[in-house]
């Protein structure tokens, strides 16, 4: 019951903020919401055994025709993006407590509907309830973008619904074609993992659901909706997406993907890994050249999720020695979503002020904003993983377990380390160091609700960078034990 509690009071509490007409009252509203979620999951994770099980399960018939059930629990690996996401909402929703939106009952209903539809993706253990939670997911941040967004957002926001939807719809096919293959005809994730699909199945649909998860993370090439998306959406969407909404690509690969079809997975492994890398390469370089802040910062976060792309093709390459580049992925998720939210709310600061991100048109911010300028510090150092950071110790795993499979390709993947240092800390150079100018000389320090966010957001930062070890040890027997099932079952198509 628990989990049903955490899925769906989200959900309740998107109706009831949608009828909260006061600006004030549906922020309250939402963030009370979220907080109550987030109390939901600390209790959960006192509770949760840190083994290999499923565990807060719940099973209920849905549509017995179709053997579709609601079938739901949580392991460690769903833990970790399930605590990520209730974390990260109400501080989303704080970072808004200062700015006004026009119809504000609907844009914080949508962001709770959005939540509920996260958590679905995250907990779902039947493959037509995981669909359904991806689409509901989808559904909302749709609305945020269109409704909130920059002058250009109905044009940027249709590229990325057509690419979102299309990806999906490819996913759509593979489940069903499961479905199909299935004796027991359900859509239950243990009969999927347990079908023998021969070589050729497993490749086709090695790619029907990579594009889904590929899009949604993004990786190259089919990233190309990303920048322009997250620089044209409201900042909140914008954090949605990036801290929460790409970890489903992630998540989908680790749970869906790999156990599924481990031949596939196999055979594409070396082509997806130098995606990754190129991914790496090329949205590093490309961030070196960005005038917008804002958009360095999309840019980075490409970098950043292809070398998390890369760390969990090259841990299935290693077999039972790729749990070390499996945990890497789980920290990293974790870290990534702090960072970037932290990221983006600096940024909406600083644009909510001058009315402007562009980089050249700032400068001496620390002078006049000595809160902010530290703050901002330790968050980009945790994005280019300074030792002592939460960046640290998910990119040391990742490029571990790379480099371990291929020696040249960790090599190329280690340039995110150098290009991610160069290109963010010379935009905190230019952005907060030298002098103040006519527009930057009247801009004053976070107050309020921008102190809480910033500083909790630090304080993770430091926390898990110092002592990462709760979070590797919540996930540990998980990826062992997938990546287990996983060598039985290519030993058992040898």
């Amino acid at each position: 019951m628990e989990l049903l509690l955490l899925i769906f009071l989200p959900l309740v509490g998107a109706i009831l903020t949608a009828m909260l007409a006061k600006q004030n009252t549906a922020k309250i509203g939402a963030l009370v919401f979220s907080l109550f979620t987030l109390a939901i999951t600390i209790g959960m994770l006192c509770k949760f055994i840190p083994d290999s099980s499923v565990q807060f399960a719940v099973n209920y018939p849905w549509i017995k025709q179709l053997g579709i059930n609601f079938h739901a629990g949580i392991d460690g690996i769903s833990m970790v993006t399930v605590m990520l996401t209730n974390v990260l909402v109400p501080l989303i929703i704080l970072s808004t407590f200062k700015r006004d939106y026009k119809n504000a009952n609907a844009f914080y209903a949508l962001i709770l509907f959005m939540q509920s539809g996260l958590l679905l993706v995250f907990t779902a253990l039947d493959g037509f309830l995981f669909y359904i939670g991806w689409e509901a997911a989808l559904i909302p941040i749709y609305f945020i973008c269109a409704m909130w967004g920059g002058k250009d957002r109905i044009k940027i926001n249709m590229k990325f619904f057509v690419y979102t939807i299309g990806g999906s719809l490819f996913m759509l096919l593979g489940i069903i074609y499961l479905y199909l293959q299935n004796p027991a005809e359900n859509f239950d994730i243990n009969a999927f993992y347990a079908l023998n699909l021969d070589a050729y199945q497993q490749g086709w649909l090695f790619w029907a659901f990579f594009i889904a998860f590929a899009i949604k993370m993004p990786i190259f090439p089919f990233h190309t909706w990303q920048p322009d998306t997250y620089t044209e959406a409201p900042t909140p969407g914008t954090m949605l997406l990036s801290g929460i909404m790409l970890k489903m690509g992630i998540y989908g690969v680790i749970r869906w993907l790999i156990p599924v079809l481990p031949q596939g997975v196999q055979d594409w492994t070396c082509l997806a890994l130098i995606l990754s890398v190129i991914g790496i390469v090329y949205a590093s370089l490309i961030a070196f050249t960005q005038k917008d802040a804002k958009r360095l910062v999309a840019y980075s976060s490409i970098a950043h999720v292809g070398l998390i792309s890369a760390g969990i093709f090259a841990a299935v390459g290693l077999g039972k020695s790729g749990v070390q580049g499996l945990q890497g992925v789980m920290v990293q998720m974790l870290s990534h979503g702090i960072n970037v939210v932290g990221l983006f709310f600096v940024l909406d600061i600083i644009s909510s002020r001058l009315k402007t991100n562009k980089i050249d048109e700032l400068g001496g911010l620390a002078k006049v904003a000595p809160k902010l300028s530290i703050t901002f510090l330790i968050i980009v150092l945790g994005t280019v993983a300074l030792p002592g950071t939460n960046g640290f110790i998910g990119e040391f795993l990742l490029l571990f377990s790379v480099y371990s499979y291929h020696s040249w390709l960790g090599v190329v993947a280690g340039l995110t380390i150098i290009f991610g240092a160069v290109y963010m800390l010379r935009m905190y150079q230019k952005v907060m160091l030298g002098t103040t100018n006519e527009l930057t000389i009247t801009f004053h320090d976070i107050k309020g609700s921008e102190k809480v966010v910033l500083y909790l957001v630090c304080a993770m930062i430091i926390i898990l960078g110092v002592y990462p070890k709760p979070v590797l040890q919540l996930s540990e027997a998980s990826v062992q034990h997938l990546l287990e099932q996983i060598n039985q079952k290519l030993t058992g198509l040898n």
